[in-house]
């Protein structure tokens, strides 16, 4: 009788058991079926915004010819909003400052073969948000790349333009970093972080800012770039029988990479570069997988000297990096003025900014 009900019992389980895997299967199938519903939704919604934008740009195309012919110049734009506003008032974005606007976005990138196939991937809302907000052709060029490449929210575009992101780029572009990230035009380690989002005390230690960065992840991954996986903060390496801890380690996607962080509270000092190479040796030796680049390091000090940091890394032989980070938002005129500055040391022409 016993072996009766052992094998009922084992019947059942294996019921259970296949009743569970199709419930898995199933469960996939939905899976494939909610993938399908959402790409359908979002290429209508692109066709929508495609076709939006394209409105836009045409409505902003007639109305600068016709400011240019008409006896009325700029008064024509006056006209046609009071015109809309009292023959079709359920129409919206036709008053008088959204048709300036729609003059002004086909007048800033007409001719310019660089943005045309950008133009139709952003929202109207990220457009307008660039054009009040990035001063001069290039940087409006580089937040429209940015924003079809890192998929930007308009929260996310607007914390990028006020943080100076543009200018803190082309700074940091002047001094070159180690030759495999040269390589990758897309990839970009700034001089400077502004890591105003962490609300940091006075004063505060190493573990405090990297409690806050974890806690804050999202937005710390907005300022480095999307590319960006967190793998683990205080990440364990064993050499020998010993453990030594990595404040922060993250995976590069573009770099095929493993991207070790040291943070420090204080100004750079050169043994960081020592332990920084010690690191990556570790993870290289020991973690890195075989289709994978060898690991990459930087470290974020509150202040450094630029030349003490050059003689630092010219005996380093790991891909090493040093960068400042900022706990407030930096002085943006400052910083256009001196990308203004470098612009015209390259030119050599001393010439004035880009037109709007």
């Amino acid at each position: 009788m016993s072996k009766i009900r052992v094998v009922k019992r084992q019947t059942k389980t294996r019921r259970h058991q296949m009743r569970d895997k199709e419930n898995r299967v199933q469960t996939e199938d939905f899976k494939e079926i909610l993938k399908i519903i959402e790409n359908a939704k979002l290429n209508a919604y692109r066709a929508v915004n495609k076709a939006l934008i394209d409105m836009y740009w045409r409505v902003g195309e007639y109305l600068s010819i016709k400011c240019v012919q008409s006896v009325w110049g700029d008064s024509f734009i006056d006209e046609t909003a009071k015109f809309m506003k009292e023959n079709y008032p359920d129409i919206k974005g036709f008053n008088r400052r959204g048709l300036y606007r729609m003059r002004q976005f086909y007048e800033t990138y007409k001719g310019n073969k660089k943005v045309s196939p950008l133009v139709t991937q952003l929202s109207w809302t990220n457009h307008l948000l660039i054009l009040s907000g990035a001063k001069g052709i290039a940087a409006k060029e580089f937040y429209m790349e940015s924003c079809v490449r890192e998929n930007y929210s308009k929260r996310e575009l607007e914390r990028q333009i006020e943080s100076a992101y543009y200018e803190r780029c082309m700074l940091s572009a002047q001094r070159l970093p180690p030759a495999k990230l040269r390589q990758n035009r897309n990839v970009r380690f700034l001089d400077t972080y502004v890591l105003e989002f962490l609300d940091m005390p006075k004063d505060y230690k190493e573990k405090d800012l990297r409690k806050a960065i974890v806690n804050n992840l999202k937005e710390f991954l907005l300022e480095f770039g999307k590319d960006f996986s967190f793998i683990g903060e205080e990440y364990r390496v064993q050499i020998g029988n010993s453990d030594f801890f990595i404040d922060m380690l993250f995976y590069h996607r573009e770099l095929k990479c493993m991207v070790a962080i040291e943070l420090k509270v204080g100004p750079f000092k050169p043994e960081h570069i020592g332990q920084m190479q010690f690191y990556l040796e570790a993870l290289d030796r020991d973690v890195k997988k075989k289709d994978e680049n060898p690991s990459v390091g930087l470290i974020m000090c509150t202040n450094k000297d630029d030349t003490v940091v050059e003689y630092a890394l010219s005996k380093s032989l790991a891909p090493s990096m040093v960068s400042q980070y900022e706990l407030a938002l930096p002085d943006k005129r400052l910083l256009q003025q001196r990308v203004m500055e470098l612009t015209q040391l390259a030119d050599g022409d001393g010439g004035g900014d880009d037109q709007e």
